[in-house]
């Protein structure tokens, strides 16, 4: 659809436009439409004398946008919303919008706005379903993905005037995105146009071939489907059946599906026809079925039953393909309300009702997107969608890198989750963050739909404290890997907590029997790796203690006998002369020393073989 095609009144006349709007869109009450006006007058002012690309007044695409969803018969306060949705390209704040059309109204455009100024840049569909889901998280009304897809469809409608590079990112964007999601909405009517123009775009040699071909022959292929169609009405009128028939080719994507799929030229194929009944029941439509397959043929494993069994989305139908006159016809039977469902989807159940109550459909018989389609609360309350939105999402948020690359975190997650999600190497040289060009808490949760950057330093590393904060498994398991190979306390640590965790089970009737059973006893404790290979005596609790009690000697550690070895005293222990010790080879900060009745030391794995001789110096 072209823009002059939407309205025919000269484009550069404000006034004659939302007259004609006003024409073509007449549900709307004398108070509502003074506040629809009152938000057009008020674009028109603020954009007065500004153009937009290939040269059309500013306030056009707004109008358009509004025209597409008032075609859906929308709500007053969404058609504003479509209006203003661009106004803040004016400085004009939230508590102006909320002052002159309500809190409502306000917070709509703004998230709208948000949404359609995303840094957005698809490099994968994995990514492109996380910018979908992202924007379920973002909106707290159904509206604003109403109007964020029409915003899109009208930009791609008018996509001419474009650059050609912006012409590409525009077609990749609707078909990894908007068609996508209009699809998952039920919209099928949008997604299908969203197809079409990308295709046109992005392949326009194979949309020029299908547009041929679908050309050729066209009275030949409109008597095909003329006798088809009076067959069915006169089956159907036999038994008092009242249906409408629609007769059509295949929209182009979908051609360029089957090309794809079954490697065959368009001119190959030949079910590129189909027909549409609509009736009034579903056991109209089960009855049409056998009209069907009485007149044709039905093809082996092409009939499929959408009422008993509606896709994700909401669709329902019947589809089945026939042997017409020697052609594959494919043909769908639906009711009209469920034609309704099928081509408008969540849009059909937020149409413009005065006095209708919309009570929510049960939730436990329905699947999210089915929730979202029959959601019938009125739109002024916003909490059902919210509910279902977060069902829907579970608990994840959407944030971007500066270049516009989203990341999938659970909810919670920091600056430090999202910088290992983007490297690790960046994670391990995190020092701070910025959320929206604001610095950030490393600590603080990260919110939906923030541009996260990183600051790094080269020589800053991953730390305990970190560990305790991240909520991802791969910066959890990232900096537990760096913790165990660099720092040498770390695993003591851990095995004392465990250890500790542990004692907390045993009974306490146990521990003091324990505990008395070596009081005033004489311990022994192995020194693993002596030269001497003999068993050393532990002093006796008595002792020990008025050791302790008196100050401390320090002394420096012999490792192997050797004065010149790199040793550091373990911080779980502290051992001090005359401690009885042993020695443990780190990674990366020479031998651990420990008292030798440590409990940290006694569990770490394999200690035996990093175990080295030490023992306090003593000169002569």
């Amino acid at each position: 659809m072209s823009t002059e095609s939407v309205f025919e009144s000269d484009i550069r006349e404000p006034e004659q436009l939302i007259n004609e709007f006003f024409s073509k869109s007449d549900y709307f009450s004398d108070e509502e439409t003074v506040q629809i006006k009152k938000a057009w007058n008020f674009l028109v002012e603020k954009s007065k004398g500004l153009f937009r690309e290939g040269g059309k007044p500013y306030y056009l695409h707004p109008l358009r946008v509004a025209f597409i969803l008032s075609q859906n018969r929308l709500d007053s306060d969404t058609i504003i919303c479509a209006l203003l949705h661009s106004i803040n390209d004016f400085n004009i704040t939230p508590e102006q919008i909320k002052m002159d059309y309500g809190e409502n109204v306000a917070n709509i455009i703004a998230t709208t706005n948000k949404i359609l100024n995303l840094p957005i840049n698809t490099k994968t569909l994995q990514q492109s379903d996380a910018i979908r889901n992202m924007l379920f998280a973002m909106c707290d009304d159904a509206r604003i993905i109403l109007i964020t897809l029409a915003d899109r469809l009208d930009r791609i409608r008018n996509i001419k005037s474009f650059t050609k590079e912006e012409q590409h990112a525009i077609a990749s964007s609707a078909i990894e995105i908007w068609a996508p999601l209009a699809d998952r909405l039920g919209m099928q009517t949008e997604k299908n146009e969203f197809e079409d123009l990308s295709l046109k775009y992005i392949n326009p040699q194979v949309f020029l071939q299908i547009k041929a071909i679908v050309a050729q022959k066209k009275d030949e292929r409109a008597n095909y489907l003329d006798k088809a169609v009076n067959s069915i009405y006169k089956s159907a009128e036999k038994l008092g059946i009242k249906v409408e028939i629609q007769s059509r080719a295949k929209h182009f994507y979908s051609i360029y599906q089957k090309m794809k799929k079954r490697n065959k030229e368009a001119g190959e194929l030949f079910d590129l026809l189909a027909l549409r009944i609509l009736c009034n029941t579903p056991s109209e439509c089960y009855t049409l079925i056998g009209i069907v397959h009485g007149l044709w043929k039905p093809l082996d494993g092409r009939f499929k039953d959408y009422i008993a069994m509606p896709k994700s989305n909401g669709y329902q139908s019947l589809h089945t393909t026939v042997m017409c006159e020697g052609k594959p016809l494919e043909i769908q039977i639906r009711t009209y309300q469920m034609h309704n469902m099928a081509e408008h989807g969540i849009a059909s159940h937020w149409l413009y009702k005065k006095g209708t109550s919309r009570e929510l459909v049960e939730e436990d018989r329905l699947e999210i997107y089915n929730k979202l389609q029959n959601l019938k609360e009125k739109l002024t309350e916003g909490n059902n969608f919210e509910t279902l939105k977060n069902e829907f999402l579970g608990d994840e948020i959407y944030v971007f890198t500066p270049k516009g690359d989203v990341k999938k975190l659970p909810m919670g997650a920091t600056a430090i989750d999202f910088a290992y999600a983007v490297h690790s190497s960046i994670g391990e040289q995190i020092i701070a963050a910025k959320a929206d060009g604001k610095i950030i808490p490393l600590s603080k949760p990260l919110q939906n739909t923030q541009i996260i950057e990183i600051i790094t330093n080269p020589q800053a590393h991953p730390t305990e404290n970190q560990l305790n904060i991240v909520k991802t498994s791969k910066a959890h398991q990232r900096i537990h890997s760096w913790l165990i190979k660099n720092d040498p306390t770390f695993s003591e640590r851990i095995i004392f907590n465990q250890a500790a965790g542990a004692a907390t089970g045993v009974a306490a009737t146990s521990s003091s029997a324990a505990e008395n059973s070596l009081q005033g006893q004489t311990a022994e404790a192995w020194v693993p790796g002596t030269q001497t290979g003999k068993r050393r005596k532990r002093p006796k609790n008595s002792d020990r203690n008025s050791a302790e009690a008196q100050p401390r000697i320090n002394k420096r550690v012999l490792v192997e006998g050797e004065k010149n070895v790199l040793y550091n005293i373990a911080q779980c222990c502290h051992p001090a002369y005359p401690d009885l010790i042993v020695g443990y080879v780190t990674r990366t900060k020479g031998v651990s020393i420990h008292k030798a009745d440590c409990l940290i030391y006694q569990r770490i794995p394999h200690k035996e073989e990093r175990s080295v001789s030490v023992e306090w110096e003593i000169k002569k």
